[in-house]
């Protein structure tokens, strides 16, 4: 049988061996996930809501043992491990508060005596998920899915196999039935046989865009929907205006939070000539103040990455661009796992630090003549997930909103994701979306119901 072995990317000491399910223990829980559903789906919004409620008190009582888990797994700063784990309980308690009135039937006037959309659960749903945020990427998808009536299934990256499994025991303790969410000890291969599975109706990926095109290729050849949240290559603008003393600290933790491993990372900066030279000496001084080193330590700000692999990954990126031109304004140093924080400037275009998403502390900074380049240079992308733009003139830059076609447009802040608000890409980031009322929409069947005399 086959198995999973996790790391520990700070000590390179191995955690623990795990088997991987059989297709015939594969099949009993995928039976299991219909079963529950047909129960589930009939079970009133608010004792869905009370049971979803009960996750997020669980979350905040085990935030430092999750917390701990994360930094074991894939190296996440303890503090960073704990401020996930609040934000999970933060969407658990959103969608506890809002499915209903997000469910609502809505009722349309028509030529009928009654007529109104309603909004049924779909069954049951795939989750494929990624290592970086590995208790947050599932419970954005959780909540809602389970809110919305449909039971759910969990691939996880293989590296936070524990965590995959603590969050299966986290919705069992809170009283979830069984069979609502299951974590599954899957290989590749199996994936494509879980998808082709009548039981299950759509599927939700987040992760790298090559596992993106794979995922919606199967689910297309099986006519399954499914919700892709990818890479991405975020462009930070800062224009002359910018007020560096305020939004500098932001700026560069929109980069180097969770070691640069994050797809909505300010990953590409574009700087308008008039401001360059003080916004590389204000930004290398803020990321030389950075604390780097154990990740279990408090004072901890950047830690390793979650393998060595990737770090080693990173380092052939930024090589190749140093080959095509670049120049290290600070840092280029690895050790194992540990990739230090590190500033590139005279970047071009045809570099894999502007063109590829780089995941890792890499900031990319581009110099351009004036705002119209900056704006032209930010869409100079393969990817859409999200763009930040710095400037006291806040008015003007919303209506420069349309040029980006990135499915987020910060302004004076970073990128981030917020259970009110819609999060997903455009072009190689991905369609649909998570969060907020519309994340809860992507799952369910529109249906119209008409009803005559």
């Amino acid at each position: 049988m086959s198995t999973i072995t996790t790391i520990n990317p700070y000590t390179q000491e191995e955690l623990k061996t795990y088997n991987l399910i059989s297709d015939a223990d594969l099949k009993q829980k995928l039976n299991l996930a219909d079963k529950q559903f047909q129960i589930w789906k009939t079970t009133e919004i608010k004792d869905r809501s009370s049971l979803m409620s009960r996750v997020a008190e669980l979350l905040i009582e085990r935030k430092e043992s999750y917390a701990n888990l994360m930094t074991d797994e894939m190296g996440k700063p303890i503090t960073q491990g704990i401020a996930e784990i609040e934000k999970c309980a933060w969407v658990c308690d959103f969608y506890a508060k809002n499915a209903e009135d997000f469910l609502a039937d809505q009722l349309i006037e028509t030529d009928a005596e009654e007529s109104f959309i309603s909004y049924d659960p779909l069954g049951v749903i795939l989750a494929i998920m990624p290592w970086n945020y590995p208790f947050w990427q599932v419970m954005r998808f959780a909540a809602p899915t389970l809110m919305a009536g449909n039971t759910a299934l969990l691939k996880h990256a293989s590296s936070t196999t524990q965590c995959a499994l603590e969050i299966e025991k986290l919705f069992e303790d809170a009283g979830f039935p069984e069979g609502c969410f299951q974590t599954l000890l899957v290989s590749h291969d199996q994936i494509e046989t879980i998808i082709g599975n009548d039981i299950v109706k759509a599927v939700s990926l987040t992760g790298s865009e090559g596992a993106g095109r794979k995922i919606a290729e199967i689910a297309g050849k099986n006519l399954k929907k499914v919700v892709l949240e990818l890479g991405g290559n975020n462009a930070c603008i800062v224009l002359k205006d910018a007020d560096l003393d305020e939004h500098i600290d932001t700026m560069a933790w929109a980069r180097m939070q969770n070691a640069g491993q994050s797809c909505i990372a300010a990953k590409r900066f574009i700087v308008v000539e008039d401001i360059y030279d003080e916004f590389l000496t204000k930004f290398k001084a803020k990321v030389e103040s950075y604390v780097v080193g154990n990740p279990m330590e408090d004072k901890t700000e950047v830690a390793t990455m979650a393998s060595v692999s990737l770090a080693e990954e990173v380092e052939q990126q930024v090589k190749k661009s140093l080959d095509k031109g670049a120049k290290v304004v600070y840092g280029n140093k690895r050790e194992d796992a540990l990739y230090h924080p590190t500033i590139l400037e005279n970047v071009t275009a045809e570099m894999p630090v502007f063109k590829e998403e780089v995941f890792g502390p890499v900031a990319a900074i581009i110099k351009v003549k004036d705002e119209d380049e900056a704006y032209e240079t930010a869409s100079n992308s393969r990817f859409g997930l999200g763009s930040m733009v710095f400037t006291k003139n806040t008015d003007k830059a919303k209506k420069r909103i349309g040029e980006i076609a990135d499915g987020a447009f910060f302004i004076n802040e970073l990128v981030k994701s917020d259970p009110r608000l819609p999060f997903g890409g455009t072009k190689a980031s991905g369609y649909g979306r998570e969060l907020s009322k519309e994340g809860i929409m992507e799952f369910v069947n529109v249906k119209t119901v008409y009803s005559s005399k």
